[in-house]
């Protein structure tokens, strides 16, 4: 019997797994506008892996992560998609950044069956139908929109909104959960205007924002237009209310903003700086021996998608394939607990069959000061 099960694991054969192996492939902004998203949610993802397969991998399976460049550029994802999926045989796409690359790809995940797992995007397209080869894990844009719009409308009594929005899909898929969520109030946008992706060409729209009588403008797009936005717009004394979603990393935006603004920046991961669940302890404390000391959420996101891969992947270990790996990402379940041990304070990881995306909690990023 022993050595039967031993052949039948030399034997086995599935995409991107061997005897000592699991390779996953990676797309995204590594150099461009959008590259600091795509190094830290790369560099957290890498942490944990690196422990991981010091440590022995899973089951004596290393984890071997290729990571590819895009430039946030649809196109470049669609070749580094090919690649990854017909050169390097990889078992699962993993991390990817971005909605307009994502919606590129759609067509080469169903024909080659491939999971596309945590993707850096709230897009309702990857989470509404259900697609069967498609797990998130960061709560969607709706859910960050409505947090946004309650914040301007509710908390601060503000209905006079513009709204800045990268053309292209993402922009789309945020400026509808936006719509959505103003729409509960009885408002709509004063003004919406457009700028195009991967560019800091903001002028035209900052002047017709400007004119609009608009007291907070929802911004969609990356965190060097929008800091040349706000830097901008303070200078020529325009000075609304600022939000916008995870996207945009706050650490990255809040470090180039020059003069006294006030922004909010929703988020799907808790400042690791001030959480305590055992997760981001032991988050910063890998990343510290890893030679970074200070972590933020984008990297904090890219450690737990390492963390939740490799939990779900241990339970099909006997028969690690794609298949099994989805079956199993469909009954997951994984609270993320704090060092108290206060079940009350836990934050539970869910899908389903009926639910493929696992967290659905948004937090506040705030960047306020005055003169």
């Amino acid at each position: 019997m022993l050595l039967l099960s031993c052949i039948t694991r030399i034997s086995f054969a599935e995409h991107g797994i061997t005897n000592n192996q699991i390779t996953l492939g990676m797309s995204n902004a590594l150099s461009g506008p959008a590259s600091q998203l795509g190094i830290e949610l790369r560099r957290g993802s890498t942490v944990y892996f690196d422990k991981l397969n010091r440590a022995g991998g899973i089951e004596g399976r290393k984890v071997k992560l290729i990571s590819l460049d895009d430039g946030y550029e649809p196109v470049n994802t669609v070749i580094n998609t090919r690649k990854l999926i017909e050169q390097e045989n990889v078992f699962s796409l993993f991390g990817y950044v971005g909605t307009p690359t994502s919606f590129a790809i759609m067509p080469l995940i169903e024909r080659n069956n491939i999971p596309y797992l945590m993707p850096f995007t709230g897009a309702e397209f990857l989470r509404s139908p259900i697609n069967k080869n498609i797990f998130n894990l960061r709560a969607s844009y709706y859910q960050e929109a409505q947090a946004q719009i309650d914040y301007l409308v509710h908390t601060l009594k503000i209905k006079n909104i513009g709204l800045l929005i990268q053309a292209d899909e993402f922009g789309l898929a945020v400026e509808q959960g936006l719509l959505k969520a103003m729409k509960k109030y009885n408002i709509a946008p004063v003004v919406t205007t457009r700028y195009r992706r991967n560019t800091n060409d903001i002028s035209g729209a900052l002047a017709k924002l400007k004119n609009a009588n608009i007291d907070a403008v929802s911004f969609v797009g990356t965190y060097e237009p929008m800091s040349e936005f706000i830097n901008q717009a303070h200078q020529q004394d325009f000075k609304p209310v600022y939000t916008t979603v995870s996207f945009i990393s706050s650490s990255d935006l809040f470090a180039r903003i020059k003069y006294p603004s006030r922004i909010l920046v929703t988020e799907v991961m808790p400042d690791p700086k001030h959480c305590q669940m055992n997760l981001c302890i032991e988050f910063l404390k890998d990343m510290k021996l890893a030679g970074f000391e200070q972590g933020n959420q984008i990297e904090l996101e890219g450690y737990l998608n390492a963390h939740l891969f490799t939990q779900v992947a241990k339970l099909c270990i006997e028969t690690l394939t794609r298949d099994c790996l989805i079956k199993k990402f469909e009954s997951f379940s994984l609270p993320l607990e704090h060092y108290n041990l206060d079940a009350l304070k836990s934050v539970r990881i869910d899908f389903s069959k009926k639910s493929h995306q696992g967290l659905s909690k948004v937090y506040h990023s705030f960047f306020e000061s005055t003169p």
